[in-house]
């Protein structure tokens, strides 16, 4: 046995117990428990603007901007976690062995990237949140530079990736929401 090598996996309903008495957001994958670190100040921001613009695309559609307190549970992996943002149309689909406000229908899903979650966000994260049937769009964006990036599903199931750098924009097509670069890091730190 490998120093480190953990003996216990968890269950899903020893995740859920330990969420309902804890302060901080975990997420859960393979039996595992991760603590989720606490975002920046401009992480926050870059968040806010991002799902300011979504939400005012939302229009009258029936669809609702949720923050980083939903979770999102991904069920053909067993993933829960808590993204920046998600924008969930009609009602919300939630997992039944969950607490509330879990959701397995979203339109999109946001992540704002951060040392600790860059590669996992473009990478693993990315894989997973591509087996969500209701997902449209993925939004990523950078805290290194000014870039957002789209992953959208097309009606035919085909994904397609565009990115913009400062002076860009992106479309978010599921809800026809323009994401202005410059708009989004007007007041960020990020050159």
């Amino acid at each position: 046995m490998q120093p480190g090598h953990r003996l216990h996996r968890y269950t899903y309903a020893e995740y859920v117990a330990l969420e309902a008495s804890s302060p901080t957001k975990h997420e859960f994958f393979d039996g595992e428990i991760y603590a989720m670190a606490g975002g920046t100040e401009d992480h926050s921001a870059l968040a806010a603007e991002v799902l300011r613009a979504l939400g005012n695309a939302i229009g009258d559609r029936p669809c609702r901007a949720h923050t980083s307190d939903l979770r999102i549970y991904v069920e053909a992996i067993g993933l829960a976690t808590f993204p920046d943002g998600a924008i969930i149309c009609g009602p919300l689909a939630q997992h039944p062995p969950s607490p509330r406000a879990t959701a397995t229908n979203p339109l999109v899903l946001l992540e704002v990237t951060s040392d600790s979650s860059a590669e996992y966000d473009t990478g693993g994260k990315l894989d997973a949140y591509r087996t969500i049937s209701s997902l449209r769009d993925y939004v990523v964006v950078s805290h290194r530079e000014r870039r957002v990036t789209v992953h959208h599903r097309d009606d035919a199931g085909a994904w397609s990736t565009t990115t913009a750098v400062a002076g860009g924009s992106v479309t978010v097509t599921s809800l026809g929401a323009v994401l202005a670069v410059d708009a989004i890091y007007r007041h960020s730190a990020v050159a």
